[in-house]
């Protein structure tokens, strides 16, 4: 069972940025089936290091291919990626805290987070980084 599945509304129209978005989303997915099969908070919190690891991967390719084609808009972009590593981060250290909330909370943040993101916000560099060559 999947909480977010890979659709061509994902798409940006750019290889590179299309893969590391299905992989996000795959990454949130196992996250869920982890929590669904009740697998220890470590294994938990593991898959979620995972998916924080491959977004902050993901961010610095996007913001480099548009730093490359001088994206105006990318000091906004940044901070919507900032704005979500702190989000997880603090999460997880509320975890290491020895909290034991989240589930259903943080992975609707997730999942609205990066279909939001994707759709609209992604959506908006892509004419930019096609029309100026960045693949």
């Amino acid at each position: 069972m999947a909480i977010l599945t890979w659709n061509k509304k994902c798409s940006v129209g750019l290889k590179i940025l299309d893969g590391q978005h299905a992989g996000l989303i795959t990454d949130l997915n196992e996250l869920y089936a982890a929590m669904l099969k009740g697998r220890a908070k470590s294994g938990v919190d593991s898959q979620l290091r995972n998916l924080l690891k491959n977004a902050l991967a993901h961010f610095s390719t996007e913001e480099e291919l548009m730093a490359a084609t001088e994206y105006p808009a990318l000091v906004q972009h940044q901070a919507k990626h900032r704005n979500f590593v702190r989000q997880v981060e603090g999460y997880l250290a509320r975890r290491e805290m020895g909290s034991n909330t989240m589930r259903l909370p943080l992975l609707n943040f997730i999942r609205d987070w990066l279909t939001n993101h994707i759709q609209e916000e992604d959506r908006e560099y892509a004419p930019w980084l096609i029309e100026h060559d960045s693949q």
